[in-house]
């Protein structure tokens, strides 16, 4: 099995720290707002790589974080009245239950920041001990990039490159303008905690270093996250830890694509973010995920009009197929190696999701063919792909059950699908110029045909 490195910049062998197991970790949500589609793809790919690392024999522990403190969270306690703390737990509870209905299983832990303070702060302490960190007269404390050879290994960028690429504020007690918050003196209104540096709360970074920490010790095998976090999130996540221990923090970082509306990146200044609530509310969680599975999770998604009911689309037709086997009368209880071992050749190379759901459509055209033919091994091939891909979230459901909720097909007038069916038998004859004149029929009753090689689809315009 091979793994893209975002630290190598190339695939790898995965072999764990220590033989059968596997220690991974993968940044979570910040708690300031309703989860939208990236956070949902974001726990729908680390959930797949758990089970799939499953299924290959590894014991893994799995832990995710909360990010339940922070700036867009304290904006919101004061906005909305409430207190930062109580705001935080309503939405880990909303956002808990908004993946529960996406089908996302928990993680082996979760870890939250508030409930991390004592790790952090004394993560914070034996780095000014070792001269990585210091704190102003303010009460702030700093992680001396300066201090860390390696600042830039993961983003493969220089400090002048790192110095370009980040925002960074005009504290004039830092010594290097790169120098990043490990805790933060607090300011009046906002919620704090006692240390020896005085009032305050963690930076951001800190939390997930030391949760890592609390969690795992030392090392882990592999840390995700989405590509935005590559610099400067991970990229100090690693100095600090590295930093503290002397050791490699993790062994493979593993990151996700982003998710693009229309081809905008999405965000709150567009207008155009995508919520997970208002996607379940009109698809079924097998929809969504089939919708994002389609590409490579180191890709980028666009989502545009046509994604997720293009999704459901090919969803009712496989399950039409597997409704068809269901009522075929046939017997056989065997399953398909074949099937199961090309899943697990494409999970293999890199988590190729891609690839396992493109296959698809060439098993359901065959066992469509089987079925006609009253082959019963049409039955044994149903039943493993329901198994094998189970692993993704897919075919979860009795076919019955999908094809009554699934968003209802167009319904087609009885005289436009006859002259669809009459071109369709003009091709099959190449009678083009019949073909064309019955195309020009449905364009002027309001409708459009979409050729396939085994058939065609129907749309209005």
């Amino acid at each position: 099995m091979k793994i893209y490195n975002t630290l190598t910049g190339k695939k790898q062998d995965f072999e764990p720290i220590e033989n059968g197991r596997v220690k991974m970790y993968a940044c979570g949500i910040t708690v300031s707002g309703d989860a939208h589609i990236g956070h949902a793809y974001q726990a729908l790919i680390y959930d797949i790589i758990r089970k799939y690392l499953e299924k290959k024999g590894f014991d893994v522990t799995y832990a995710r974080n909360y990010t339940d403190v922070d700036d867009k969270i304290i904006a919101k306690s004061n906005e909305t009245g409430i207190p930062a703390d109580v705001y935080a737990l309503n939405m880990i509870k909303t956002i808990d239950e908004q993946m529960a209905r996406l089908q996302v299983d928990d993680p082996s832990l979760w870890i939250k920041a508030t409930e991390s303070m004592d790790d952090i702060i004394s993560f914070v302490q034996k780095l000014i001990d070792k001269g990585h960190a210091y704190a102003t007269e303010k009460g702030d404390v700093y992680f001396s990039v300066d201090s860390f050879p390696g600042y830039g290994k993961l983003s493969h960028r220089n400090l002048d490159d790192a110095l370009n690429g980040v925002r960074v504020d005009n504290d004039e007690s830092k010594k290097n303008p790169l120098d990043f918050a490990l805790w933060k003196s607090a300011k009046e209104g906002e919620p704090f905690w006692k240390s020896p540096w005085g009032d305050g709360r963690p930076g951001w970074h800190i939390e997930c270093s030391a949760m890592n920490r609390k969690a795992f010790g030392d090392q882990i095998d592999i840390h995700g996250g989405g590509r935005d976090l590559i610099f400067p999130h991970h990229e100090n996540e690693i100095a600090q830890t590295e930093a503290l221990t002397g050791k490699q923090f993790a062994k493979y970082w593993i990151h996700n694509g982003l998710i693009k509306v229309n081809g905008q990146k999405m965000s709150k200044s567009l207008g155009n973010s995508l919520f997970l609530k208002d996607l379940l509310d009109k698809y079924s969680p097998e929809v969504i995920k089939f919708a994002l599975l389609q590409t490579n999770y180191r890709g980028d998604i666009n989502v545009t009009d046509n994604l997720f009911p293009d999704a459901e689309k090919h969803l009712v037709e496989f399950y039409k197929v597997l409704l068809a086997v269901k009522n075929s009368g046939l017997k056989n209880d065997g399953g398909n190696d074949q099937i199961d071992a090309e899943f697990n050749s494409a999970m293999d190379d890199d988590f190729n999701t891609a690839l396992a759901i493109s296959n698809l459509f060439g098993y359901f055209k065959k066992i469509k063919s089987k079925l006609n033919s009253g082959d019963d091994t049409a039955v044994s091939d149903a039943n493993q792909l329901v198994k094998t891909y189970s692993l993704l979230g897919l075919f979860k459901s009795s076919p019955e059950e999908f094809l009554k909720n699934a968003v209802k097909e167009e319904q087609i007038p009885a005289e436009v699908k006859a002259i669809a069916d009459e071109r369709f038998t003009a091709r099959l004859n190449k009678d083009w110029a019949k073909s064309d004149q019955l195309r020009d029929e449905l364009t002027k009753l309001g409708y459009t045909v979409k050729d396939a090689k085994d058939g065609y689809t129907l749309s209005k315009i």
